[in-house]
Order: C-alpha cells, then structure tokens, then sequence
C-alpha cells in the first residue's frame, strides 16, 4: 500500500533563488560541492553536524564537508535547529505544516517527536514562513541520506543560556533511544573585511571545537566571534552532549569571499561535527 502524502505541505519560498528549482540542477550541485569537499572524519559515531545557511553558491562548499560525512542510510530522525530571521511573539518556533517541500521531494515532519518536545518546552507554531536557515539544510539531507527520515524542525530566537540549555537537554529527552541526527544551522561573522572575518571566526570556532556551548554564547557578548545561529549552536551541543557526545572537530571555514572574490566585506561559514568518541580516544 502506497503511504498517504502529506497534504499540509511548507511550499518552499528558496528554490529558484537560494538554490535551483531545477532537481536536476540542484542534485548536480550538491555533488560538485560534495566532490570537491575532503573532511576528516572523526573517531566515533556521529551525533550532530554544524552546518552554514546562505545562499547554497555561497554556503554549499563548506556544507558540504559536514554533510558528506552522514552520506548512507537515513537515520529515523533529524532535529535541524536554526536561528529565526523574522519576528514572531514566542522564542521557540516550529512548523505548522506537516511536511516541508523542496525540488528533491518532501520531508514529513516528525509530529509526535514535535509534541513530545512541546510538552518540554513552548513551541510556536508558524504557517508559510519565509525561513531560510532551517530550509536550506533540507536539500542536502535529502540527497545524501538514502531511505526516508522525519523532521523535527526548531527556530529560535532566544539566545540566553538558560533557554538553550534547557532546549538542548529538552531535544535530548526526546531522541533518547531513537536513531536521530542533530544539525545545527548558522553562519559565522557577517560584513566584516577578510582579515577581521577570519578572527572572529577562528574564535568562534575554537569554542565550537573545545564543545563549550556557554563559550559559543559569550563570544558574542566578549566581542571576540560572532555567529547569527549561536543559541542554535549552544542548544544542538548541549543536546549532543547529554545524548553522548564528548568530542567536536571543525571540519572547514571560509567565507564568501572564496566564491565572489570580494575581502572587503565577507560573511564566514563553518562546518563542524559532534561525535561520541571511545574512551581510550577522549
């Protein structure tokens, strides 16, 4: 028997202008940034991914070291934790569409995962909203994974500690004992020239690779980094690690400058992996 499609669907605001319409296009694509990429994979299982969110000329080739990492049978589940763009009266958001459309197909959304993680903490629900930070990871889930897998997708706005930590060991709550994949969604520095970009992302990232969500969110605040999804970030890495993980690997960083040529004023991206090392290994 056919499975019943999900008629309440997300239409997706980014294709033909984040990313091609075109699936044929937008396949190629990915698989020239997937080529092209060479991650160091790290020495245990994977629980979560850092992933950036522009443009996918611009974000896609440093995506693209995460995302070649999980290439292979779906898990169950993935949680894409995201920073919100646009206003809303709530600091947590999530879908109220039941599934989420790209050019490659549609991804259902996990609903008993999402009211599980409601009952935790309040989630607003949204209807066609414009966000791009949690849509533009859909694509490459959607071509590396093989088989079909659930969405459990969160925007946030909140960025204190307190409301990422308790979102963090919320999500955790709720994948315990689940085959499921965490991924946080953020760019790094923006509209800085190279040389400033390249500090404050170097900074940033060393907290991403030292696993010290508190450190992600104080970057800010100490004016030493910058990352648009940071209470993203803090809250995947606290999940990560209450479901395991002790270890964090940088994969890549550049910036947009490496695709339009201009240093003067550049946005940074990131990639990076969560992983549960063995204990001879931690």
């Amino acid at each position: 028997m056919t499975a019943t499609q999900p008629t309440n669907v997300r239409p997706s605001p980014l294709a033909g202008r984040w990313y091609p319409a075109n699936p044929r296009e937008l396949r190629m694509m990915l698989d020239d940034y997937l080529d092209a990429a060479a991650p160091v994979a790290p020495p245990g299982p994977i629980v979560g991914l850092l992933a950036p969110h522009a443009g996918l000329v611009y974000s896609g080739p440093v995506a693209a070291y995460a995302y070649k990492l999980i290439a292979g049978p779906a898990p169950d589940l993935v949680a894409v934790i995201s920073p919100s763009h646009h206003g809303y009266p709530a600091p947590l958001l999530t879908t109220g569409h039941d599934a989420y459309a790209t050019p490659l197909g549609t991804v259902p959304v996990d609903g008993e995962a999402v009211r599980a993680l409601g009952e935790i903490v309040d989630l607003y629900p949204v209807v066609r909203d414009p966000e791009h930070s949690l849509e533009i990871e859909l694509p490459f889930l959607q071509h590396v994974l093989e088989g079909a897998f659930r969405l459990l997708p969160v925007m946030v706005l909140d960025q204190s500690a307190a409301g990422m930590r308790q979102l963090g060991l919320a999500l955790a709550q709720v994948l315990q004992g689940r085959n499921a994949l965490l991924v946080a969604s953020s760019d790094l520095s923006h509209f800085y020239p190279q040389r400033i970009a390249d500090a404050l992302d170097a900074y940033l990232l060393e907290q991403v690779s030292a696993f010290d969500p508190e450190g992600v969110l104080e970057a800010e605040e100490k004016q030493q980094g910058y990352a648009c999804g940071r209470g993203a970030i803090a809250a995947v890495m606290w999940a990560a690690q209450a479901l395991g993980a002790n270890r964090a690997q940088v994969l890549h960083h550049a910036t947009s400058g490496a695709v339009n040529g201009d240093t003067h004023s550049v946005v940074g991206y990131g990639a990076g992996v969560f992983y549960r090392a063995e204990p001879e290994q931690a």
